[in-house]
């Protein structure tokens, strides 16, 4: 692993889009089954999250937008993913400060994060 701390603004979908196993595996107290379990469900789980997500920017519902991004964070926040954490934190704070401008835009980082972090998760 390597630290790109400093470099977060342009590239920070590039940085921490997949999944750091170490932090995984230590939220799961060292169970791989489990980790895989929990990934299995999140893999069935988020596609539903994204579509209310979209729906929820589409709307310009803030609190709609809060409280679904923060749900995926917690989700995610388990597989140690850097970027998909911190693109959900961002449309959360949007929400939460009701300020929707740039959530469309987040929104894609998201995705495109997801679906960098995906197959890491699959082949578990």
């Amino acid at each position: 692993m390597h630290e790109n701390a400093g470099i977060r603004d342009m590239s920070a979908e590039l940085v921490g889009t997949g999944m750091d196993r170490e932090v995984a595996l230590s939220r799961v107290g060292g169970d791989a089954e489990l980790l895989k379990e929990i990934a299995g469900l999140f893999l069935e789980d988020y596609p539903k999250v994204m579509a209310e997500l979209r729906e929820a920017v589409a709307r310009l519902d803030a609190k709609a937008v809060e409280r679904t991004a923060h749900g995926l964070k917690g989700s995610v926040a388990n597989f140690g993913a850097q970027a998909v954490v911190e693109s959900a934190f961002s449309l959360e704070s949007m929400g939460r400060s009701q300020q929707l401008a740039q959530a469309a835009e987040t929104l894609q980082t998201l995705e495109r994060a997801l679906a960098a972090l995906r197959p890491e998760l699959e082949s578990l």
